[in-house]
């Protein structure tokens, strides 16, 4: 692989889930960009959302020399979060309400819903979360998780029990789960999507609250998504995306975890709106991150260009490349 294909490796750009536009297919061509996620919602129902996979799956074969499959992704939690609708999708309910489910029914209920996923061409779903919001007192409070009824209970051994049993399903079905948002968003109350500055003022290095991300990792889980927020008693100076400290010391040598370290969203999200487009996809992999997730194919092509740049410049930054892009091509090939 040449520099741009290695870089179209280790970033995951949006398109529309009701289908990609002329704009995007060119983005995605011009820039080797080699996974993308189905971002908004669609109500149109499975086939139509495997032709509009497919059509941007033929664009990415197009564009690179080695033949190497698209990891094709979408948020396909249940209740609020759900990406995909219509015929051929089955309704999910919240993770509240799936975690009173007993782990064999919601393994079962998972499988069905990978299923359906995979019919449609999806081979990756950024769920299930892990984070664990303390109470139901507080869940109102909780912006990003509670709030919205994302949560699968209200201690970590209850979401441990339920999000491991997602993504066996997930995984029973050949979809790759992503436990999300390392180390854990239960206990903010601002929103990274729409607040700046979000702050977990309680999460340590050696919380309680890692239990499920650690399970998951124990089992064998090959995604971890990283969250936008500060950890101020990890890392009080660096957003997760931006910790050495998570992503290396705590992910690679505290879990052991070995599979890919992905971003949220780190395009839209107003948590990253103090720093260029350029300087986030740099700090990323500068801290040890492995995928890069912007949910515009536009801005996606300006970070392809800055990571392109620096690497032929800097031996070192091209390195970190080289080991991202490894990471996501053994995990290609074992998947």
């Amino acid at each position: 692989m040449n520099l741009e294909e290695k870089v179209g490796q280790v970033l995951m750009t949006g398109f529309p889930a009701t289908g990609s536009s002329a704009q995007d297919r060119e983005n995605i061509a011009e820039h080797s960009l080699g996974n993308v996620f189905l971002k908004g919602r669609s109500t149109e129902g499975l086939e139509a959302t495997k032709t509009a996979v497919d059509r941007v799956k033929k664009t990415i074969a197009k564009s690179q020399a080695a033949e190497v499959s698209p990891y094709v992704a979408t948020d396909q939690e249940g209740g609020l979060v759900q990406v995909l609708k219509g015929s051929g999708f089955e309704s999910m309910p919240s993770a509240k309400v799936q975690g009173t489910w007993d782990p064999a029914e919601l393994k079962a209920k998972a499988t069905t819903w990978g299923n359906e996923l995979a019919g449609a061409g999806i081979n990756v779903n950024l769920a299930p979360v892990a984070d664990t919001v303390p109470s139901a007192a507080f869940a109102p409070s909780n912006a990003p998780i509670g709030h919205f009824g994302r949560q699968f209970g209200f201690t970590p051994q209850a979401v441990s029990t339920s999000s491991m049993a997602f993504s066996e399903g997930m995984l029973a079905a050949g979809v790759e789960p992503v436990v999300k948002h390392f180390p854990g968003l239960g206990r903010v109350t601002k929103n990274t999507d729409v607040a700046s500055d979000v702050t977990d003022t309680n999460t340590t290095r050696n919380d309680d609250y890692l239990q499920p991300f650690r399970d998951a990792i124990e089992a064998g889980n090959q995604w971890v998504m990283v969250s936008n927020a500060y950890y101020s008693k990890i890392d009080a100076e660096n957003i997760a995306p931006f910790s050495g400290t998570i992503m290396r010391d705590m992910l690679r040598s505290d879990l052991g975890f070995e599979g890919i370290i992905v971003s949220d969203d780190v395009c839209e999200a107003n948590q990253l709106s103090p720093w260029g487009l350029g300087d986030r996809a740099l700090r990323f992999f500068e801290a040890g991150g492995t995928m890069l997730l912007c949910v515009d194919s536009g801005k996606t092509a300006t970070m392809a260009d800055a990571l392109v740049k620096k690497a032929s410049k800097d031996p070192e930054f091209a390195r970190l490349i080289d080991q991202a892009a490894l990471i996501v091509l053994e995990t290609k090939k074992a998947g």
